[in-house]
């Protein structure tokens, strides 16, 4: 069921525990018995996805300079909010006829989007590599993996991969169908085992949806989330890509997609989020504009 919405700034939480989310209201900055009396011990994450950034004319609903107007909105809450890291969940830039502008792009849009937060994990979108590699959005971001793990706060998190053909190849230089997106059996095989060393609370983020088998998911994603439900940890998966807000839960597993910040015309149809993580693994999820609370 979802809430009615302002398309005036605010925000909602929902909390995620044991299977069951509750919607609550709030100050973001307020005591939760859910998340723990002392607020140092949570984890503050910002959460943004499909900007598309790029300098061309808007195309549909895709008004894609509007972008630097609503990220600077939006840096101004994180920036209040001081949120541990930033995940960007992918399609930070929007395809370019050349390699040079399109390393104009991510050079423009990564300027605004750095200061933001010290940390920051990028992941890798299909038309972050529409034209260029994957080697070379890596480095204009100063990253260094596509996928990989780290723990904040004793949460464990997992970013993964999935701009690959059928037939193992990356994404690169145009050389794929945007429908025909996987995770290879290497990630896979690193996926597996670093779930099974792993002991605690899991999250995980990813571009491609792994909770449908349309054009919009993952084509081996029921492989996925058997590997993701079989390590028992995993609390929830973030991800973007259908520009929608959404969210499913399979096998234990809440998959929440959250909406684009490209659609729409001026800042109040832009989308950003703060979530907070306690140790426990709950989850309060802050949407914010066009990106909606659920109750559940």
């Amino acid at each position: 069921m979802t809430d009615s919405f302002s398309t005036r700034s605010f925000h909602r939480r929902t909390i995620l525990k044991q299977g069951t989310l509750f919607l609550l209201a709030g100050a973001m900055n307020s005591v939760d018995p859910i998340l723990g009396a002392d607020p140092s011990d949570n984890l503050k994450v910002g959460l943004v996805t499909d900007m598309h950034y790029a300098d061309k004319p808007t195309r549909g609903s895709r008004h894609y300079r509007e972008t630097l107007d609503k990220l600077e909105a939006a840096a101004i809450h994180f920036e209040k909010a001081k949120p541990h890291f930033i995940a960007e969940l992918g399609d930070f830039i929007d395809a370019a006829d050349s390699v040079d502008a399109e390393q104009s792009y991510l050079k423009t849009i990564n300027k605004q989007f750095a200061p933001i937060c010290k940390e920051r994990h990028y992941i890798l979108g299909n038309h972050c590599v529409d034209t260029l590699t994957k080697e070379e959005f890596l480095s204009g971001v100063e990253q260094k993996k596509s996928y990989y793990s780290f723990d904040q706060k004793g949460i464990h998190f997992v970013v993964l991969d999935s701009c690959f053909r059928s037939d193992g190849k990356p994404y690169q230089r145009k050389n794929f169908q945007w429908t025909d997106a996987n995770i290879p059996p290497a990630e896979l095989e690193w996926l597996a085992g670093d779930l099974e060393d792993n002991d605690k609370p899991t999250i995980v983020f990813a571009h491609q949806r792994l909770d449908v088998s349309n054009n919009h998911g993952v084509r081996n994603c029921r492989k996925v989330r058997e590997i993701l439900e079989k390590s028992g940890n995993v609390k929830a998966v973030f991800q973007g890509h259908s520009h929608q807000n959404d969210l499913k839960e399979i096998g234990g597993i809440h998959y929440c997609t959250l909406v684009a910040m490209v659609e729409g015309s001026g800042e109040e149809n832009s989308a950003y989020t703060m979530m907070t993580v306690a140790k426990n693994g709950s989850i309060a999820i802050e949407g914010f504009l066009k990106q909606k609370s659920y109750q559940w």
